[in-house]
C-alpha cells in the first residue's frame, strides 16, 4: 500500500531548526526516512503563516517555507519531487518518487490581495486554505462564523483560474457554504473529521460531507485526538479556551497545558470510525488521509509518525472496509481529485 496525505506542518519544524527532514533527527512526525518506510507517494506540505505571528512579514515567511521545501526535495537524492501538474502527480503516485505538493495554510501571506496568489503559484503553490484565523478573506471555525468576503470570493475564483486546489479545512460553516456557491470545480477539506462523531467545529457536518462528495471532493482524516475522540475533546477544549484568555497567568497556562498533555490518548480505532462514518454519509470516494502531522502535539495510540501509516490498511480492513475502499482511502481518492484540479 502507498499513501497520499494532504496535510503536514513539517516545514515549520525544519525552518525553525527542530527537525532534520533528510535524516529524521529531531522532533518531528514526518521525515524522508519515515515517508520511505511508509511507502508514501504524495504529501501536501503546508506553509502555515499567521499575520498575528508575523506582522508585516507574512510573504517573506511563506517564501522562506517554500524555499525550505525545495531544499528538502533537493536533499532527497531524487526520492522526492515537487508536483506542479496532474502529469507530475500521475508519475509520482503510486510508484514514486514521492510527490511533494506545496500548500498555503491560511492566505495571510497574500496580505489581503487575492492577486498575490499569482506570486505563490509561480513558486509552486497548488493548494490553498483561505483562512486559519479570521482574515480579510474568510471567517473560520473558531472565529466569527462569517462567510467568504468579497476578497475571499475573488480568491476562490482566481484559484480555480490558476488550477490551484481550494481547501476548506479551518473555514467556518458560513464560509463552507460560500465556497459551495462560488466553486465550480472539486475542492477538499484536507484535514477535517466527522462532526457527528466528535463535535468540534473543525470537523464537517454530515451535510457538508454530502455536499463535498456531490462536488467530487475529498476530506482527509485528521489524527488530532481532539478531532477524533469526543471524550478527549470534551476534556481538552475548555482547557485550551481558558489558556487563551487574557486574564490567565503563565503559571495557570502551564498547568492547563500539562493537564491536556496528561489526558489518555484515543486508540487508532477512532480513525476507522471516522472513515466508516464518512463513507456511510458521502460514499467511498469522499474520504482520505490528512493527518495534520507536525501540526498537532499528540496522536492516537499506535501512530507515532508517518511511518506508522502502514498500520492503517489492516485497521480499515478489520473495520469492515474492502480492499478497493482501503486503496481509495489511502491514496486513490486524493490522487483522483488532485488530478482533476491541477493544471495539465
Amino acid at each position: 500500500m502507498t499513501f497520499f496525505d494532504t496535510h503536514c506542518d513539517t516545514v515549520m519544524k525544519v525552518l525553525d531548526g527542530k527537525l532534520n527532514f533528510i535524516t529524521g533527527e529531531g522532533d518531528g512526525h514526518v521525515s524522508l526516512p519515515g515517508m520511505l518506510a511508509a511507502g508514501s507517494c504524495a504529501q501536501v506540505f503546508a506553509c502555515f503563516v499567521l499575520s498575528a505571528r508575523n506582522p508585516g512579514n507574512e510573504q517573506a515567511r511563506a517564501d522562506a517555507m517554500i524555499t525550505a521545501i525545495n531544499a528538502m526535495v533537493a536533499g532527497s537524492d531524487g526520492k522526492m519531487k515537487i508536483v506542479h501538474t496532474a502529469a507530475e502527480l500521475a508519475a509520482a503516485c503510486p510508484t514514486g518518487p514521492i510527490g511533494a505538493i506545496i500548500g498555503l495554510e491560511g492566505a495571510d501571506p497574500l496580505e489581503g490581495n487575492p492577486e498575490n496568489l499569482r506570486h505563490f503559484y509561480d513558486l509552486g503553490v497548488r493548494n490553498i486554505i483561505p483562512a486559519w484565523q479570521d482574515n480579510p478573506f474568510s471567517g473560520t471555525a473558531f472565529g466569527t462564523n462569517t462567510p467568504l468576503t468579497a476578497a475571499g470570493i475573488e480568491l476562490i475564483e482566481l484559484a480555480e483560474e490558476l488550477w490551484v486546489m481550494v481547501d476548506v479545512s479551518h473555514l467556518s460553516d458560513a464560509a463552507f457554504a460560500s465556497v459551495l456557491e462560488v466553486a465550480t470545480r472539486p475542492f477538499i477539506a484536507s484535514h477535517s473529521n466527522c462532526r457527528a462523531l466528535c463535535p468540534t467545529l473543525r470537523n464537517l457536518t454530515d451535510g457538508q460531507i454530502r455536499a463535498l462528495a456531490d462536488r467530487g471532493g475529498v476530506m482527509g482524516i485528521n489524527l488530532s485526538p481532539a478531532f477524533l475522540d469526543p471524550e478527549y475533546y470534551a476534556q481538552a477544549f475548555p482547557r485550551w479556551q481558558r489558556s487563551r484568555e487574557a486574564s490567565v497567568t503563565d503559571e495557570e497556562k502551564d498547568r492547563l497545558h500539562a493537564e491536556v498533555d496528561a489526558l489518555p490518548l484515543p486508540s487508532m480505532e477512532w480513525i476507522a470510525r471516522h472513515v466508516s462514518h464518512a463513507i456511510a454519509v458521502g460514499g467511498e470516494d469522499v474520504i482520505g488521509l490528512g493527518g495534520d502531522l507536525d501540526g498537532i502535539a499528540a496522536t492516537p495510540i499506535g501512530i507515532a509518525g508517518i511511518a506508522d501509516y502502514v498500520k492503517i490498511p489492516d485497521l480499515l480492513l478489520q473495520a469492515g472496509l474492502n480492499a478497493r475502499q482501503v486503496e481509495k482511502v489511502c491514496y486513490r481518492n486524493f490522487r483522483r481529485v488532485f488530478t482533476d484540479v491541477l493544471p495539465n
